[in-house]
């Protein structure tokens, strides 16, 4: 076999070696390489996952790992994890694509409201961010960001404005109370801190009273006209006697916040208890739930009117009868307690 022919097959074999290695090489890169059913999901890398930990994740969702790793290997993603958290994977992505997927972090839009207690609220947010609820609730009653942020354990709901927030998922829970305090003091801004200090009330005290018009009603339109009732009896020095405060006090010494109470009876009145403001003058230590934006506003703009009283309605369902007199109340409340009774309901 003569020089040239052996050079010819040798660049037969070489330029075939290419095809093939060229063709493996793009599978691997660029042939879609995942597994899930989904057009899209969201891949979750905790904090201080090493590659293997990566690795183990991404078994669930790619097709072929040895193509990934090949590509992962090749854009040097085992010797730089760059960070945890949340990634975006669609369906029909490549090796490639997976890898770079892996390099961009998507914030969660995360949001609360109608949260009982600050209990409730940790467990929330543990189930939209990697930290869990425990620490979360550890940070928000840390003695030393109380103090420093001019809250109690009583009342540090009143920092939390229900809302929608992005947030990484792997943000830590220390982050996550300061990033709240930031947006508690951004609420507040000073037309808010304005109207709080022409009614005599401080912030947290607008909240507080804001959590028992939040229970009160669900009709934001009616909301201004609560908070004038309670403002007017706080004004007369006369006790709330606000039944939302005594189905918090009844829970909270049960210790059970699933039971429903749709109905407040007179044993409930003598339970003993700083939130129970049938017993006690003011407003209670804390908010008896996270109130929502419209209670908050509605308090700083109350309706003006002479009203002391108010009871559920029996003909505008949702909404209430509001009285100036005691003897009109009674009125109310008699045509409301003959409707409950009807409907059988005893609790």
């Amino acid at each position: 076999m003569n020089t040239k022919k052996i050079i010819s097959i040798v660049s037969v074999v070489i330029v075939t070696g290419l095809i093939i290695y060229g063709y493996l090489l793009y599978r691997d890169i660029f042939s879609g390489n995942t597994k899930f059913t989904e057009k899209e999901t969201y891949v979750l890398i905790p904090t201080g996952s090493d590659y293997d930990q990566v690795k183990q994740i991404m078994a669930n969702y790619v097709e072929d790992m040895k193509r990934f790793e090949t590509v992962a290997q090749k854009k040097a993603y085992p010797e730089r994890v760059e960070k945890a958290g949340r990634f975006l994977i669609k369906k029909g992505m490549n090796s490639n694509e997976i890898v770079n997927a892996l390099r961009q972090n998507v914030p969660v839009d995360l949001a609360f409201n109608n949260q009982e207690r600050v209990e409730d609220l940790a467990g929330r947010i543990g189930m939209q961010i990697e930290a869990d609820s425990l620490s979360l609730l550890e940070s928000f009653k840390d003695k030393a960001f109380l103090e420093e942020n001019g809250f109690t354990e009583d009342n540090v709901l009143c920092m939390f404005i229900p809302n929608s927030y992005e947030f990484f998922w792997n943000t830590k829970a220390t982050k996550f109370r300061e990033r709240m305090a930031k947006e508690y003091r951004k609420f507040w801004t000073d037309d808010r801190l304005a109207k709080a200090k022409a009614l005599n009330l401080t912030p947290i005290e607008v909240s507080i009273l804001a959590s028992i018009v939040h229970k009160e009603t669900v009709k934001k339109d009616e909301r201004p006209k609560v908070a004038g009732v309670y403002l007017n009896r706080l004004a007369k020095g006369m006790k709330l006697e606000a039944d939302p405060t005594v189905i918090y006090a009844v829970k909270l010494k049960s210790g059970d916040f699933t039971q429903v109470i749709k109905r407040v009876l007179n044993k409930d009145l003598a339970t003993d208890s700083p939130y129970n403001m049938y017993m006690y003058e003011g407003l209670p230590p804390g908010p008896i739930a996270m109130p929502d934006i419209t209670a908050i506003d509605a308090v700083l703009n109350p309706e003006k009117h002479n009203y002391i009283y108010f009871c559920a309605s029996v003909t505008n369902f949702g909404y209430h009868e509001f009285a100036v007199t005691a003897a009109q109340h009674e009125v109310n409340r008699q045509k409301y307690v003959a409707w409950i009774n009807g409907q059988g309901i005893k609790r």
